[in-house]
């Protein structure tokens, strides 16, 4: 096994565990809060932590994203069940990538669009290591929604002030 295809396995499944943790807590009748208006909703968020596992397959799979002729279609879930569901649906197919036979392709250019708007051509390997980065940073922002909400929240790399020490 590729050390560095090994070395996303292992980041991914060490950050979907804490990430299932932390989505599992968020109360059903807090999806349309936000802490600001510039905020995403709870709901919002969630669903893209949730997403964020599928990158790998559109990262392996294709040369670009270009959001003028993909337009962003957000999955619509109403409850954390849901969400959790299609975490765990997200999560299996970006396992299904992370095997040998894509290593060849983490040199390869990727890129980020809007029509002729460039935001970022990187190799492929830095848009997986990001995509990874994603997950951790707005996992984080949840964690922030939670407590303004003062709802328990899970601890990431080490209990939380609500689970003691």
């Amino acid at each position: 096994m590729s050390a560095v295809i090994e070395l996303f396995q292992n980041q991914l499944e060490q950050e979907a565990q804490t990430t299932r943790r932390m989505l599992s807590v968020i109360p059903d009748d807090k999806f349309g809060w936000q802490p600001h208006p510039k905020s995403m909703t709870i709901k919002r968020l969630a669903t893209h932590i949730a997403e964020l596992p599928s990158w790998i397959k559109m990262v392996f799979t294709t040369s670009e994203l270009d959001f003028a002729q993909n337009p962003y279609k957000v999955e619509d879930v109403n409850t954390t069940a849901e969400l959790l569901d299609y975490f765990e649906r997200t999560l299996e197919d970006g396992r299904k990538y992370l095997k040998e036979e894509y290593e060849s392709t983490l040199n390869d250019p990727w890129t980020l669009r809007e029509g002729a708007v460039i935001y970022s051509t990187e190799p492929k390997i830095d848009v997986l290591r990001m995509s990874m980065s994603q997950i951790i940073h707005h996992r984080a922002q949840l964690g922030v929604f939670l407590r303004l909400l003062d709802v328990p929240i899970p601890g990431s790399y080490g209990p939380s002030a609500d689970e003691g020490f």
